[in-house]
């Protein structure tokens, strides 16, 4: 099994829309502003954007995209006038991450973690 697709509500889709071109995503089915998908750079997994009234179906989901280049990445975001929560920060779990939230308040967390990702050295084995 692989985990292709992730699809969050927006009340703001046109909004969205930007911001996750600014984050590097490629749009790839344009129905706005009903729904829109977007594939990332690297990788198979695609992330849609589906237009809502209702403040309620926004989610409480954080989502994770791993740059290798963490630091240029955040520093690249900030040029395109994205607002950080968190500069980079090496954390206890051996990843680096920075926080920011989309236009409909969605947690959005940058890291790198490379090998630690799927291997930590507490991994089950």
């Amino acid at each position: 099994m692989n985990l292709n697709q992730v699809t969050i509500y927006s009340t703001r889709p046109f909004e969205s829309i930007e911001f996750y071109k600014k984050l590097g995503l490629r749009l790839i089915v344009d129905s706005a502003p009903r729904y829109v998908r977007f594939e990332c750079p690297d990788g198979d997994s695609t992330l849609s954007i589906h237009e809502t009234e209702n403040d309620s179906q926004i989610s409480n989901i954080v989502l994770y995209f791993e740059c290798e280049n963490l630091d240029e990445e955040v520093k690249r975001l900030k040029e395109l006038g994205l607002t950080f929560d968190s500069e980079p920060v090496d954390q206890v779990w051996l990843w680096r991450e920075a926080h920011l939230k989309d236009v409909d308040g969605n947690r959005i967390i940058l890291f790198y973690a490379g090998e630690n990702r799927k291997n930590p050295p507490w991994k089950v084995k």
